[in-house]
């Protein structure tokens, strides 16, 4: 089987949801039920401003290029975003974590003025290692408008993992190191990089 990637409109988003919050989950290496907890916020994600979402289905290795109906092969991945608004609960976590970084108003407002935030990214195990991830990206980021596209990602020692590997390869630079979101217990980074990628 080969990857074909498609848009999501949010009508395919949530026909699909079932599926990609099942990569989500697998990918992640959260416990099953998680994604019943996730499901609604997915689904409101994709009415806020600049929402846009792709996805990697399986295709046939003999027609890779024109599969019969890409909207139904199975999914190998899903990558979706929307542009970042002062009354997001994500932003103004990172605005409260560059002020403790020490950040001033200008760093602020030149980061959160213009920015696509990359919400959600995710290859199922099985299909990781194959460069999805990073076409996913380049496709979801394609065409922005916004000056900056920013992310968030659990910390890994020694930055040890494929989402590591892929947002240095694509050029993400550390905006926070080591954040504590409220009401989770992990460390996370703030990465980001200048739009166009």
């Amino acid at each position: 089987m080969a990857p074909y990637l498609i848009d999501l409109s949010p009508t395919d988003m949530e026909r699909r949801l079932g599926e990609a919050l099942g990569i989500y989950v697998d990918a992640m290496r959260y416990p099953r039920g998680t994604e019943d907890q996730r499901a609604s916020m997915w689904i409101e994600h994709t009415r806020r401003h600049g929402w846009k979402a792709v996805a990697a289905v399986d295709t046939p290795t003999e027609q890779p290029d024109t599969p019969a109906d890409p909207s139904d092969a199975p999914l190998l991945g899903v990558a979706y975003g929307y542009c970042g608004s002062p009354d997001q609960w994500w932003q103004q976590q990172v605005v409260a974590g560059l002020k403790q970084v020490g950040a001033g108003q200008e760093r602020i407002d030149e980061l959160m003025n213009s920015y696509f935030e990359l919400t959600e990214l995710h290859i199922a195990p099985h299909a990781q290692g194959r460069g999805i991830g990073e076409a996913l990206a380049r496709r979801l980021l394609t065409g922005r408008a916004e000056r900056h596209v920013l992310l968030s990602t659990p910390e890994i020692n020694g930055e040890g993992n494929r989402a590591w590997r892929l947002y240095r390869r694509l050029g993400f630079a550390d905006v926070i190191r080591g954040y504590h979101f409220a009401g989770d217990p992990r460390a996370f980074a703030i990465l980001g990089r200048a739009l166009p990628l």
